[in-house]
């Protein structure tokens, strides 16, 4: 990674079995999730992170693991062409987080979200891929706005949408959380 932006590229993938890569950096590719995703899914959705910051999902099995992947990214995908992505290691394909692009009803704009896995925290990967993302949202998809909500007290999550570019706009409830957030946006 150089400077202020990332060399996102494209993929496309003509075996169907194989998991479809959106987005490639020179250490990640970001992919869509699939079944086999259900035990890193469990395990991301059920970190002290993510249950602090982001709320308790209720997804306790593998199985309930795989509705949320196919009732959550996977339905978004499908009706917007963008969603939460799985960043796993290029070198190794070991699944380490999600990054990507949300429509939420109570949101007018889109919305950048990432969550990691604890045990991938402070090397990178989260500014490697968000930058990607940023990146493929505005040349790939054309959106000229995007934010991103975030947990006051998730001082990680600021400082890194502050590095990506972001910068506070304004407090904000979302309809289905009473808890005020903090709304950052990007100035494209």
């Amino acid at each position: 990674m150089t400077g202020t932006g990332v060399n996102a590229q494209r993929e496309s993938r003509t075996d169907s079995n194989a998991p479809r890569t959106i987005l490639r950096t020179p250490r990640l590719r970001l992919r869509l999730l699939d079944a086999a995703d259900a035990p890193f899914i469990l395990e991301l959705l059920n970190e002290p992170g993510w249950l602090r910051f982001i709320g308790d999902k209720h997804v306790r099995t593998t199985e309930e693991a795989v509705r949320y992947i196919e009732r959550g990214p996977l339905a978004m995908f499908e009706q917007n062409g963008f969603c939460l992505y799985c960043v796993e290691r290029a070198s190794d394909g070991a699944p380490i987080g999600m990054c990507g692009l949300i429509k939420r009803q109570a949101l007018d704009d889109v919305d950048l979200g990432f969550a990691f896995l604890e045990r991938y925290g402070r090397q990178g990967y989260a500014h490697e891929s968000v930058m990607a993302v940023m990146t493929y949202a505005r040349s790939a998809l054309g959106l000229a706005r995007i934010v991103a909500i975030v947990a006051p007290d998730n001082e990680r999550s600021v400082n890194l949408l502050r590095k990506a570019g972001f910068a506070w706009e304004r407090k904000l409830r979302l309809a289905t959380d009473n808890e005020e957030l903090d709304c950052f946006v990007h100035p494209g």
